[in-house]
């Protein structure tokens, strides 16, 4: 597996990124903005101390309203060695980091893995793989062993708005043979005494304005499939930035009625193990400076 015919996520580009760039508009070289302690996870992600955090330049799917477009697009980073990525691991667990969290992580997955190995013997912490969900079962297998928790998103299940919004209209059927992949290798959710997830999968869902049964497929799909083995996270925060404006109908912010209406649904069809936010989430102010802070020594 290396970046040679690269087909490490779904869009199977097959480009030399030696030589190229494919969809994730990144070469074969590592690239990453910031790494350091995150307090705005989940709270079994974040706990008191943090999560440690790694934002990797670049993405396979570059969804129009994205927060962190300036790193999707590859403005915004430095480039880095295997090497060097295991130390950032390394220093974050020195910090108190209560896990690696690998943001973004899928084009880089041969110097992820390659980090790990380095510094196997040494990292105590869980791995988190925090992703689109637009996986590579074939990739995601490669990362057996290597991966705790995997923190993926499932942003829909409307394959129309998946292509609208994401230019991927294979969405919904490539992020449900991913999750399958992903329960099959982490099992059910397991926490130390304090709360803090060591093992399983917790499944991120951002509620877009305006379409709210397609929450409801996607909430009633991961409970009907997964039931209480998983964890969802109904998220809030949809920031409409610049980037939207071409995009009216999704050109505002979620409002409070839309939200607990999606919420009072989750709820009534049982679904138990859910985070939700409450106020203050959508705010610019919640989105990284990407300055290479814990990247350059």
């Amino acid at each position: 597996m290396d970046y040679k015919n690269c087909m490490l996520c779904p869009r199977k580009c097959g480009v030399d990124r030696r030589n190229a760039k494919g969809f994730c508009g990144m070469p074969d070289k590592l690239f990453a903005a910031k790494a350091y302690l995150h307090l705005w996870e989940e709270p079994c992600i974040s706990g008191e101390t943090g999560s440690g955090t790694v934002f990797f330049t670049g993405c396979n799917l570059r969804c129009v309203y994205c927060q962190n477009r300036k790193i999707a697009e590859g403005r915004e980073g430095f480039e880095i060695t295997s090497k060097r990525l295991g130390e950032i691991f390394l220093e974050l667990q020195d910090k108190g980091a209560n896990n690696i969290n690998l943001v973004t992580p899928t084009h880089y997955v041969p110097h992820i893995i390659s980090a790990l190995d380095k510094v196997k013997d040494k990292l105590k912490i869980p791995v988190v793989y925090n992703c689109g969900g637009y996986e590579s079962t074939d990739t995601l297998k490669k990362l057996e062993g290597y991966i705790d928790i995997y923190l993926p998103d499932f942003k829909y299940c409307d394959s129309r708005l998946a292509k609208r919004y994401s230019n991927a209209e294979d969405y919904p059927e490539i992020v449900k043979s991913a999750l399958n992949e992903m329960v099959r290798q982490t099992g059910s959710c397991q926490f130390d005494k304090n709360g803090i997830i060591q093992k399983g999968v917790i499944v991120r869902h951002l509620v877009l304005p305006g379409f709210l049964q397609n929450s409801k497929e996607v909430i009633e799909y991961l409970y009907k499939k997964y039931g209480n083995g998983i964890f969802m996270s109904i998220m809030n925060q949809y920031t409409p930035l610049e980037y939207v404006k071409d995009y009216p109908e999704i050109n505002r912010k979620l409002t409070e009625k839309e939200y607990d209406e999606i919420i009072d649904f989750a709820a009534g069809i049982g679904v138990e193990n859910a985070f939700i936010q409450e106020g203050g989430t959508v705010s610019e102010s919640f989105i990284p400076i990407f300055d290479g802070e814990g990247i350059i020594k």
